[in-house]
């Protein structure tokens, strides 16, 4: 099947091992957090960590409040920190349309930036001021967990330690990383007959996602399988991700498998609609992406693909999933 085949929500599930790696004692533990965190990159993509230093508990239990605190207002207020699709920012609601459905996932979202404090965020006079300084702060500490999982990224892929952190520099004007707030409506009694998701099957553009979920809020499923970045393809096997407050998926997205000339590897995941009798309350998660900055050049260590920035990648994968939307609805 390849992503451009919309399908029903499958149910054909395999059992695979996601990693769950400690954290505990990192930076005396080096050397094996980076083997594991290696492995699980060039296998499926797809790890968890746990007993991190930060974000801790605390401070995701306290993001997730922060974020039923702005979808709680009303729709007027949160239109006023409108979707800008080039500087990926703002609010939407059940705008995103995958290539893989041509329907709108079954969310609001926002998305907000570091360096864009001023500009595209809720204001203080409609959120307050602590809603938007822990925002930030949580942003902070996200930053400095990304930094050290890239840095031993780096560390195998031949570069030095800081090669990707000072790539990703979030309080740099070029900034593109970005914090995205997530609510799945509820769907309590709801039967959705045809093509529809709470997030349709995609890859991330980025190069390492943090994905925080809570308890008991499942639905995310991965596909592992896909041998090059550009590829739109993947196969019918689905295996879903447990969901744990305090732990972190994370997943390589398409740039760092491109920049490793696609040696990690970015693949697709989805969030499907629970049926009836299923837990179809709202289901918050907070994800944290990790895109280069704008003029950072982008090439892997054996050069497989022509040198591009992170502007120009972003604007690419746009471009290839707007054609491949484009087709879908020309075949229909």
């Amino acid at each position: 099947m390849t992503v451009d085949d919309p399908q029903t929500q499958e149910r054909i599930y395999v059992e695979r091992v996601i990693p769950r790696i400690s954290l505990n004692d990192c930076e005396n533990r080096r050397e094996e957090i980076k083997e594991q965190l290696y492995a699980a990159a060039i296998r499926s993509g797809f790890f968890t960590l746990c007993e991190q230093e930060f974000p801790s508990k605390k401070d995701i239990e306290e993001i997730f409040e922060l974020s039923k605190v702005f979808f709680d207002y009303p729709m007027d207020l949160k239109m006023k920190t409108p979707h800008q699709k080039l500087l990926n920012t703002g609010y939407e609601s059940a705008t995103q349309i995958r290539p893989s459905t041509g329907t709108a996932d079954q969310k609001e979202s926002i998305q907000l930036q570091y360096h864009r404090f001023n500009e595209n965020w809720p204001a203080e006079e409609d959120v307050g001021e602590e809603w938007r300084e822990k925002t930030r702060e949580f942003m902070l500490k996200c930053q400095k967990l990304s930094c050290f999982v890239m840095g031993l990224f780096a560390e195998a892929l031949g570069y030095p330690e800081d090669f990707f952190s000072k790539a990703h520099d979030i309080e740099q004007p070029t900034a593109q990383t970005t914090l995205r707030l997530l609510h799945y409506f509820d769907c309590t009694g709801k039967a959705f007959e045809g093509n529809y998701w709470r997030a349709g099957p995609h890859t991330d553009f980025d190069s390492l996602t943090l994905l925080f979920q809570r308890t008991g809020d499942h639905g995310l499923e991965i596909c592992p399988g896909r041998d090059a970045h550009t590829d739109f393809g993947y196969n019918d096997a689905w295996t879903a991700v447990p969901s744990r407050t305090g732990d972190i998926v994370i997943n390589i997205g398409d740039m760092l498998m491109s920049w490793s000339d696609d040696m990690l590897k970015s693949n697709f995941h989805r969030v499907r609609l629970p049926n009836v009798g299923e837990n179809q309350k709202d289901r918050y998660t907070v994800a944290f992406f990790n895109q280069a900055n704008t003029d950072v050049v982008i090439q892997g260590p054996q050069k497989k693909y022509p040198p591009t920035t992170g502007r120009q990648f972003i604007e690419d994968a746009m471009r290839r999933n707007f054609e491949r939307l484009q087709e879908l609805q020309n075949s229909e």
